[in-house]
């Protein structure tokens, strides 16, 4: 059937989002891209060997860089990170960051609630007209006397459906509909500037780069006018972080070390590669692990050779004002961390919460001093091949039954937070999204299906995890938690991998 149509229910003041104009925009760019897209999630599902790409040399060897970053995105040392929830994004723009990554993605769940009123909201925050009372009557509105930081929209990642808009009889691309109804809505303020989450290659970045052609050409909008960070969190685009910023040079702003999806994506690739790609417990790799150095420390290298800037991880550590203790132990690995990247030539980085922003800028502003950046630190001495990447062992460590059980009590309190509609759950005093939860159901799959013994002697084995699982279903309650223990043990244990749990879980909710 031609036309576009909403299947979604009613969200309030969904209709100022909602509007024709802008439907047929984001069915514009259906149309326009679905067909390249279809292609390379084909091809997503052809796994071929990892390297650096002979056919793309001359790209790496070739002398460029990407435009020019507009004033807003010169100086990024501190970027805070959260859902377009409403308190939460102002909240965000209260924070003294430089940068808001309004999450639309893996700190979001796609309820059609969330997809609509997460537009509306961004809509208010581009004009400032932003505020919030909680049911208790608490007013949340914008500061006068702060900063507000640049607003970097990450949509959902490719790989994602819109069930509840269609496009000519199909759901719409989950990535378009995020990105065509917040351009349409607010380019014309300026400022269009994205996160690209889950690439994996240079292909995708193409494909993106078309999206904001086509989409400024339509709305009138000046070419290099969209800027977007590419979040380098799976294991194929490491090899092609150069590729990438090549094909969005006119719109790359920079690269962002997605740390905790670069590990779910190195288990998931090697999932059924042997014993030597097996990864010990999520707690025990740090980024001083020789393969995560060797990632970090290319991307820095490559960001700085092409003009492009450097983001550093996150750091998702929840202040627990009732426990100084755990507070101070906390804040003293963030500081470390921080620490780390600032000396490596990051030109900023995450925090999950706003009291952690005052932590990440004390420690960017030191390093940088007058400086919006680290441009100018070009890491020459830096040379990653293709094994350090691949490295695994180099992680040490090895499986643990707490790892084990910590692996299904974090993966199903994450999923009973998001069928439940929030996906930034707070877990043992840590800001969670999809990540977590992927990363503890693909190595608890990997584990399985490779004979892992952990260190008390006993095998992992699909009946042990389900042991396990139904000791934490019993210390859980909710209305999810049938389902959320349903759902981790199919993603966790069935024999056929699923790519990513958030397509099974979205299945099931409305």
């Amino acid at each position: 059937m031609p036309g576009v149509r909403v299947l979604g229910g009613e969200v309030e003041r969904g209709d100022e989002v909602l509007t024709p104009e802008a439907l047929e925009f984001v069915a514009e760019l259906h149309r326009a891209f679905a067909p390249e897209h279809a292609a390379l999630m084909r091809r997503r599902a052809q796994r071929r060997p990892l390297g650096f790409l002979p056919e793309t040399k001359a790209v790496r060897d070739g002398d460029w860089r990407v435009a020019e970053a507009p004033e807003p995105l010169r100086d990024r040392r501190v970027e805070i990170t959260g859902p377009t929830e409403r308190k939460m994004t102002v909240n965000a723009l209260n924070s003294g960051a430089k940068v808001w990554l309004a999450d639309l993605e893996d700190a979001n769940t796609p309820h059609w609630h969330n997809v609509v009123s997460g537009q509306v909201n961004l809509r208010d925050a581009a004009r400032g007209t932003i505020g919030f009372t909680s049911p208790e009557g608490k007013r949340y509105a914008l500061r006068d006397d702060v900063e507000r930081p640049a607003i970097v929209v990450r949509p959902r990642g490719w790989h994602l459906p819109e069930k509840h808009l269609e496009v000519d009889g199909e759901p719409a691309i989950g990535a378009l509909v995020d990105f065509g109804l917040h351009f349409f809505h607010n380019a014309s303020l300026g400022r269009p500037y994205y996160y690209l989450p889950k690439l994996e290659g240079h292909l995708e970045a193409r494909l993106w780069n078309g999206v904001f052609t086509t989409a400024q050409q339509r709305l009138g909008v000046p070419h290099g006018t969209i800027r977007a960070t590419v979040l380098i969190e799976t294991i194929p685009a490491a090899f092609e972080m150069e590729e990438i910023l090549h094909e969005l040079r006119d719109h790359a702003s920079g690269l962002n070390a997605g740390r905790w999806d670069y590990l779910f994506s190195i288990i998931k690739y090697f999932r059924d590669a042997g014993p030597d790609a097996v990864l010990p417990d999520r707690g025990s790799i740090t980024m001083t692990a020789p393969f995560m150095r060797a990632y970090t420390e290319l991307l820095v290298r490559t960001c700085h050779k092409r003009g492009a800037f450097a983001i550093g991880g996150m750091a998702a550590f929840i202040p627990n004002r009732r426990d100084p203790g755990v507070t101070e132990n906390a804040l003293a690995k963030v500081r470390a961390d921080k620490t780390r990247e600032a000396g490596d030539g990051f030109d900023g980085s995450w925090v999950a919460h706003p009291d952690l922003v005052p932590v990440c800028r004390e420690i960017f502003d030191a390093q940088l001093g007058d400086e919006p950046n680290q441009l100018g630190v070009q890491r020459s001495d830096v040379s990653v091949t293709a094994e350090q990447l691949l490295d695994f062992a180099s992680a040490g460590g090895g499986a643990t039954r707490a790892g084990l059980e910590s692996a299904v009590d974090v993966g199903v309190r994450y999923l009973l937070s998001w069928l439940g509609g929030n996906g930034a759950a707070a877990i043992h005093n840590l800001m969670e999204d999809a990540a977590t939860a992927e990363i503890s159901r693909s190595q608890l799959w990997q584990w399985v299906h490779n004979d892992v013994v952990l260190d008390d002697g006993t095998p992992v084995t699909a009946d042990l995890v389900r042991e396990v699982l139904a000791e934490v279903a019993r210390d859980l309650g909710g209305d999810h938690l049938a389902p959320a223990v349903e759902l981790f043990e199919q993603v966790a244990l069935a024999d056929e991998f699923v790519d990513f749990l958030t397509l099974p879980a979205y299945e099931r909710i409305g």
